[in-house]
């Protein structure tokens, strides 16, 4: 693929990790939609294989190898559900598989990178530069560098989710979406744009890492210093190139969220429907909680994008520790 992918680029990535992908379901909650007073409808994807829809991307840049790419291997960088990914689909497809991980990454997310295969390279995610990590090693021993979300392919299969979601549930006035480095926006930006042209879209952002938001606002890539927030997905720096160009298009409306209103939000997913989320993935959530009033009696989706987090710090976090 050359150039940004488009929804057909959608499709095709549908096709091929049908076999391999879960088709998450989508849920719903009588007691959340009471609190909203909305129809929400939540796209599960922490229970995608490996807990997260970046398992989607990552088969669906893998499954297009070479031979001589499958047999070298293959190169990424990651804070946990990318790395995860790439682990997971390199080892289904026979690929050797390296990830370059920060030394303060999540414990499980660690421990499943190495159990899916993947051999972890360790940096320091405030002082070191993964991209530069990751590239140097793709250069010194002939690997396939797949960054994160700046990616066609990568993009393409993220978008996925949100075909599925509006296949399933039809016409939504309204989708929130976690924004890290843009991958799964942008594709949702694909999905929405050829399925639900009338859905305003909604990426959120930590609090404290507002590039996305500045990026698009300026109608430039702004750079920021590796935000500090629970949501360990979304401590990109900036927006993928790719992304950024697919996003101005799209001109989705970019939210902000603090850590304490992420925990209420991983609170409500387990005490009202059962199911347990990470921070990044309750960003939709939480940004929604504080639009209530202006999508009152509307039809509205979150992309729930993962479930990956440790116990303790899970119990830690919803327990109200720090």
């Amino acid at each position: 693929m050359s150039g940004p992918p488009t929804y057909q680029d959608v499709l095709d990535a549908a096709e091929r990790i049908a076999p391999h992908a879960h088709r998450t379901p989508v849920l719903r909650s009588r007691l959340i939609d009471a609190e909203l007073g909305a129809q929400v409808l939540f796209k599960c994807e922490n229970i995608q294989r490996m807990g997260a829809f970046k398992f989607r991307g990552a088969y669906n840049a893998l499954s297009r190898f070479t031979p001589e790419q499958r047999r070298a291997g293959v190169v990424a960088y990651s804070s946990g559900n990318h790395a995860q990914a790439i682990a997971l689909a390199a080892q289904l497809l026979g690929i050797p598989a390296t990830i370059v991980m920060p030394h303060d990454a999540p414990a499980a997310k660690v421990a499943a990178t190495k159990g899916y295969g993947g051999r972890v390279v360790g940096y320091d995610r405030y002082t070191e530069d993964r991209e530069e990590i990751g590239r140097a090693l793709a250069a010194e021993r002939g690997l396939t560098l797949i960054p994160p979300y700046d990616h066609p392919q990568i993009i393409a299969g993220q978008g996925t989710a949100a075909k599925e979601l509006f296949e399933e549930a039809g016409q939504l006035d309204a989708l929130f979406v976690p924004l890290g480095g843009g991958g799964l926006l942008s594709g949702t930006a694909l999905a929405a744009e050829a399925l639900a042209p009338r859905c305003t879209l909604y990426g959120v952002e930590p609090e404290a890492g507002d590039d996305g938001r500045r990026s698009l606002r300026e109608g430039r890539l702004v750079r920021i210093e590796t935000p500090r927030t629970i949501a360990d997905g979304a401590q990109t720096e900036q927006l993928g190139s790719l992304p950024f160009a697919l996003l101005r298009r799209a001109a989705p409306e970019i939210r902000t969220v603090r850590d304490d209103q992420l925990v209420e939000a991983m609170r409500m997913f387990f005490t009202l429907m059962k199911i347990v989320v990470e921070p990044t993935g309750c960003l939709g959530l939480a940004a929604l909680r504080e639009m209530a009033e202006q999508l009152r009696s509307r039809r509205v989706g979150v992309i729930v994008s993962g479930g990956n987090i440790d116990p303790a710090r899970f119990a830690a976090l919803v327990s109200g520790g720090a």
